[in-house]
């Protein structure tokens, strides 16, 4: 069954405008970071799922992975699969460029409830 979201437009005050660079903002209640590399914005969790490091004070290295700013832990920031071997997934969310500005999806809550 795909996914479904419910579409939350980015305060653009709070967008990073450098690139490589990562900024905290609140979301519907729920606080993300946003990221751009190379043009691109990318959404992910607010914390490390290791030790909960604030993702938006790590840096982006060269090959455009997120790092965690405790253990330097890394991520991708396309799929949150964790790319310096330690088996942990950074929660990511998708991004829609519209018109009006940038839009994050979060995951409609699942269950036979919707």
């Amino acid at each position: 069954m795909a996914k479904k979201y419910t579409w939350h437009k980015l305060d653009e005050g709070y967008l990073p405008l450098a690139d490589n660079a990562i900024r905290a903002q609140e979301v519907n209640g729920k606080m993300i970071s946003v990221a751009l590399h190379q043009g691109q914005l990318y959404a992910f969790a607010h914390k490390c799922p290791h030790a909960g490091g604030i993702m938006s004070d790590g840096f982006i290295d060269a090959a455009g992975n997120v790092a965690c700013p405790i253990h330097r832990y890394k991520f991708s920031m396309k799929n949150g699969h964790n790319c310096s071997g330690e088996g942990y997934f950074l929660k990511t969310y998708p991004i829609e460029q519209r018109e009006d500005g940038p839009y994050v999806g979060m995951e409609k809550s699942g269950g036979w409830l919707w």
